[in-house]
């Protein structure tokens, strides 16, 4: 077991679609009442069931259903229009925590935090700059250029035709961004001459960019066919797509968000790692923290991030590659290491 793992994951399951909130009626836990403590959870116009970005956060609501007693339901966004609507719904019915999920839902959780006071907001990927901060509203963010350099550094050292690849949603969020700009930067930090292509999915909206598979695995078998012996897909069902292409070729896959080893079980052959934002816990720490009543007070709450274990892949990476990967890590740890990418796309 690679020692600079940060946290062990486990099995994520499917969960079962749970109705819109609505107000409380009979055999309905009353969210307005002092004693129930309620957690509510609005997603982008991504599903809930993504296996990465969405379904791990909405483990970390799940995770204080079971282990507070909190009442939790989602909401799914399908239209961009709706957020605001989405939020108030939850808000209305006086649920106590209100997690929204995505940079897309940024704006309106600002907006809806000096409506609601009384709310707790936790908004993932939704960072919080200085002198802009609501005092309800937290941003759940990670260094994923961190996760991205580490998972770019191992393709580059592993790759044996000198090409690895990249299939990303948009980079006009930020931690896309810093994913795909992150494997860029580590692979040519240990590997200055590799070839590094990496393809964001910019050619289309928010409600798909996320959303479409087979653009991820036909992306992914272009650069296979061209070479590419590492792809690292980035980009909720997209990125997905990409990895069941990798495997579909029988070349190596690096998943993104969560150990996508266990959420895309397709893949397995192929998925090498998977560049980690540990959104499960940091979900739930925050909720924690809401219901014992020491919710930072605005600003932003920062993850922890890494590689997932290599899992069936193991015996094919040599000790001199798992101790760089390490030592790379340690650096980060250490602050004696930075990765040289902007917070998000320069104008």
């Amino acid at each position: 077991m690679r020692k600079y793992l940060l946290a062990s994951i486990s099995l994520l399951t499917v969960v079962t679609l749970l109705a819109a909130c609505a107000p409380a009626g009979e055999g309905e836990a009353d969210c307005s009442d002092p004693d129930v403590f309620c957690v509510g959870l609005v997603t982008d116009v991504g599903k809930i069931d993504d296996k990465s970005f969405n379904q791990s956060t909405w483990e970390g609501v799940k995770q204080a259903e079971k282990e507070l007693g909190a009442v939790v339901q989602y909401i799914e966004t399908t239209d961009s229009k709706d957020y605001g609507k989405n939020i108030a719904q939850f808000a209305d019915a006086g649920f106590d925590v209100i997690v929204t999920v995505g940079f897309a839902l940024g704006e309106a959780t600002l907006e809806a935090g000096p409506q609601y006071p009384d709310v707790k907001f936790i908004g993932v990927d939704q960072e919080q700059y200085p002198g802009a901060e609501v005092e309800n509203v937290v941003g759940l963010i990670f260094p994923e250029d961190q996760s991205g350099f580490l998972a770019g550094a191992l393709a580059a050292l592993m790759s044996e035709s000198g090409k690895i690849g990249s299939v990303c949603g948009t980079d006009a969020v930020p931690p896309v961004w810093r994913f795909g700009e992150g494997y860029r930067a580590g692979a040519q930090y240990v590997r200055p001459d590799v070839e590094v292509n990496i393809v964001y999915h910019n050619d289309v909206g928010f409600d798909k960019t996320f959303t479409d598979p087979e653009w991820g695995k036909t992306t992914a078998i272009s650069m296979i066919d061209k070479g590419v012996d590492v792809v690292f897909g980035a980009g909720g069902k997209t990125g997905n797509g990409a990895l069941l292409g990798c495997a579909e070729k029988g070349v190596m896959a690096i998943g993104v968000d969560t150990d996508q080893y266990y959420t895309v079980p397709e893949a397995q052959s192929a998925l090498l790692t998977s560049a980690m934002k540990l959104l499960t816990p940091g979900t739930f720490d925050l909720i924690k923290m809401a219901m014992e009543g020491n919710f930072p007070q605005g600003g932003n709450y920062v993850g922890a991030a890494g590689l997932a274990p290599y899992h069936d892949l193991a015996d094919r990476v040599p000790a001199e590659v798992d101790a760089k990967v390490q030592e790379i890590d340690q650096a980060f740890k250490d602050g004696t290491l930075q990765t040289g990418v902007s917070p998000a796309k320069p104008e």
